[in-house]
């Protein structure tokens, strides 16, 4: 679409399992943005849930033309929603932030100032998070981690929230790697950006549908996806025991040519066999992984699949 027809802002939200907040989402969201201009959109991207939220979306987008919604053939999960959303995003200007409020509607026009003194990316930080203790322990290790695998800055305080210029968005959709996360995709782009201090929410309603496990799995694969370190390390890790195992050889054929072996160290033995034995285990399931994220990449799947659209 050219720049000249292009709505002036369009924010994309996924939502699953928000039946009960859409309707708040969507007025909220609308009365912000009006203060900045009435040139706007809304895109929901439904991630096929099991509640109703698909049937309150197209409520909202039939009473209002500027609302538009996507839902998914399937449950792809939340940055794969996102990548639907900017996709179908014609605004100057796009703001992406979650459905369930802990993004504040009422932070969009700060952002939208701070855009305006030159920046192409501005990042809403969230300085006190709203978020249970094991969700931000896990925050903070996980972000850690990828900072030090991945060789970039990680600010756990930052995630999707935030406006992001036409042509930011247009580098990320040239992006179509099979395993999505927004937040380093937005940093590999690069463009001038900052972030700024905003409040962040309580959730409105319901539980996140982020567990345990399906944080361990995303984390695994945006370390795939971002970072050959963990091969690195493996490299080094067998280097180093390479070397010390060599040099542990020659002291004891040192001690057995000076006679200083009296009975053969059968536990040291076995130890060392299934040390080394579940290292090199270790090392075939990095590889592994690995080769089973190029597996899933050369296929070209398409990202995601819509099975409904309305506006």
């Amino acid at each position: 679409m050219d720049q000249t027809t292009r709505p002036k802002i369009s924010v994309v939200s996924p939502v699953y399992r928000a039946e009960p907040i859409v309707d708040k989402l969507v007025s909220r969201v609308i009365a912000e943005v009006s203060k900045i201009t009435t040139d706007f959109e809304i895109i929901l991207v439904e991630d096929h849930g099991p509640d109703n939220s698909w049937e309150k979306i197209r409520e909202n987008c039939l009473r209002d033309t500027r609302i538009r919604g996507i839902r998914m053939s399937r449950n792809f999960g939340q940055h794969y929603a996102i990548t639907a959303g900017i996709d179908h995003a014609n605004g100057e200007w796009v703001i992406v932030m979650d459905c369930d409020l802990q993004d504040r509607p009422e932070e969009i026009p700060n952002l939208y100032k701070k855009a305006q003194e030159g920046y192409d990316i501005v990042l809403a930080r969230r300085e006190i998070r709203k978020d249970g203790f094991f969700k931000k322990l896990f925050s903070r290790t996980f972000y850690s981690c990828l900072s030090y695998l991945t060789g970039t800055s990680q600010d756990p305080t930052v995630a999707n929230f935030g406006i992001y210029h036409y042509k930011v968005i247009e580098a990320i959709r040239s992006m179509r790697e099979s395993i999505r996360y927004f937040p380093t995709m937005v940093r590999w782009v690069g463009f001038r950006s900052v972030s700024i201090n905003v409040e962040h929410a309580e959730r409105d309603a319901g539980e996140t549908s982020y567990n345990f496990k399906k944080l361990m799995n995303l984390a695994l694969d945006i370390i795939l996806a971002f970072s050959d370190k963990p091969i690195r390390i493996t490299i080094k890790a067998g280097f180093l025991i390479s070397v010390v195992s060599f040099f542990f050889a020659i002291y004891n054929v040192i001690r057995a040519l000076t006679g200083g072996f009296e009975v053969l160290g059968y536990a040291s033995l076995i130890a060392s066999i299934w040390f080394l034995s579940g290292l090199l285990m270790l090392i075939l399931g990095v590889v592994g992984l690995y080769i089973g994220k190029t597996f899933e990449g050369v296929k070209k799947r398409p990202l995601y699949i819509i099975s409904q659209s309305v506006n």
